[in-house]
């Protein structure tokens, strides 16, 4: 019998940061990088099969962004373990967001998806 995975048990946390030397504030073009960590707190391995991105600029423009895996990888974790990667955000505002899902199957064949919780992407001293 196969038992439903948890969406839970795949934890996201992101760290974003403004990439100065690679953005041109006079041609509205801001650079993110953003660290993210993807953790599997469940009792079952689960692959990373692909993602789903929506980003969000200060003018309310949204951009989906969708494909397979992340930098070019579609990692297994086991309970207990963690991946880590580094990609980055092009965004005409110097203030953004960004949010999704990967999806992820289990050993048996069971997909599901794997929320990435909202994180602002953000120009140093533009938000207070």
């Amino acid at each position: 019998m196969t038992t439903l995975p948890d969406p839970d048990s795949i934890q996201v946390k992101a760290v974003a940061r403004y990439l100065a030397d690679q953005s041109d504030e006079a041609a509205d073009r801001y650079v993110f990088a953003y660290h993210i960590t993807i953790r599997n707190t469940g009792d079952a391995p689960a692959q990373l099969l692909s993602r789903h991105w929506i980003i969000t600029d200060a003018h309310g423009t949204i951009q989906e962004v969708e494909g397979s895996g992340v930098i070019g990888q579609q990692p297994t974790l086991k309970p207990g373990e963690a991946f880590e990667y580094t990609s980055g955000c092009v965004l005409t505002t110097p203030v953004g967001t960004m949010k999704g899902s990967y999806r992820m199957q289990t050993e048996d064949g069971v997909d599901f998806n794997a929320t990435i919780p909202e994180f602002t992407l953000a120009m140093p001293r533009t938000l207070h």
